[in-house]
């Protein structure tokens, strides 16, 4: 029987042997140019293998989805030492290594994402931070279209000069996308400056779907229910399948600050609205596959496979502090 949710892991693993390689612009930029091309070309190459087993272990695990760690090419977009993946790949071995990843995940029914950090900010009032966050988000469709990533998921950002201001400011950012990106855009609600009542008449105008985090939407509320939103946000993806995000708060709801995650997903945090509803949803714990996996054991999706290594010991109702 297929299932209703489709769950997914964030980034990297805790157990499984995979690890994505980083680089820093100062030991980069410290090389001759040749050495330059040559260490990036293997951290790309790494990187490009590292999803290419991901993708694997996501299927051998039953995780439903995957969200690529923005920095898989690194540096792709400094300013400085910047490039561009054919650049430092003549051959064409990384973009193989790519191709041959997203068709391993378009066989194992895998959905594949991207979640750029925190500095794509499109409607900052400095054109500048602008500026960096389309060429951040073009490199990203780029890449997603290679692996067949459909979703590439930002906060709002800004609120400088009032919500009203800089939500116009948002608009005009993501008018500035290229198709490549736009088709690939959503927006996510987050937890301290845009609900997801602030972002629906926008993503709604915009054809742009809403990303419901239910975390963020506990942590900022809105007057929407939980099962209001998770509608609302649903029916934004115009019959697309949803994505949504779930974690759990480290210290527990009554925590001064609730916003930090804790390593596993607490079931009461689970909305009922939920259940029995088509939808990817990223399970954003400090624990990756072993909360994945626990979730997906209790909420229920059929047999799972243990993670590799030790065991955690906690059940997918355990917070790591309260």
């Amino acid at each position: 029987m297929k299932v209703s949710i489709r769950y997914g892991l964030c980034c990297q693993f805790l157990d499984a042997p995979i690890r994505f390689r980083a680089a820093t612009h100062r030991y980069v930029w410290g090389l001759e140019p040749a050495a330059r091309r040559e260490y990036l070309a293997g951290i790309a190459r790494d990187n490009a293998a590292a999803l290419l087993a991901s993708v694997g272990e996501c299927r051998r695990l039953g995780i439903g989805a995957f969200r690529i760690n923005s920095g898989i090419l690194p540096l792709s977009t400094h300013p400085a030492s910047g490039y561009r993946l054919p650049g430092i790949d003549p051959d064409g071995t990384t973009e193989a290594l790519f191709r041959e990843a997203g068709e391993a995940a378009r066989a194992a029914d895998l959905r594949l994402s991207f979640h750029p950090d925190q500095f794509v900010v499109l409607n900052s009032e400095r054109e500048a931070v602008v500026a960096s966050s389309v060429s951040e988000l073009e490199y990203q469709a780029a890449v997603a279209k290679l692996v067949g990533a459909d979703v590439i998921v930002f906060h709002g950002g800004s609120t400088a000069g009032g919500r009203d201001a800089a939500l116009e400011r948002l608009e005009r950012g993501i008018e500035r996308l290229s198709e490549r990106a736009r088709v690939r855009a959503a927006l996510e609600n987050d937890d301290r400056q845009y609900a997801p009542a602030d972002l629906l008449p926008l993503c709604r105008r915009l054809g742009i779907p809403l990303v419901y985090d239910v975390h963020h939407h506990r942590c900022r509320p809105d007057g929407l229910s939980v099962e209001e939103a998770t509608l609302a946000a649903a029916e934004t993806w115009n019959g697309r399948e949803p994505y949504s995000h779930i974690s759990s708060p480290r210290d527990g709801w009554d925590a001064a600050n609730p916003r930090p995650h804790a390593d596993y997903v607490d079931l009461a945090d689970w909305p009922d609205a939920w259940r029995g509803v088509r939808m990817t949803v990223d399970v954003e714990a400090k624990d990756k596959e072993r909360a994945v996996t626990a979730l997906m054991r209790e909420i229920g999706s059929g047999p799972v496979v243990k993670p590799r290594g030790r065991k955690s010991g906690r059940k997918a109702g355990q917070t790591s502090g309260g």
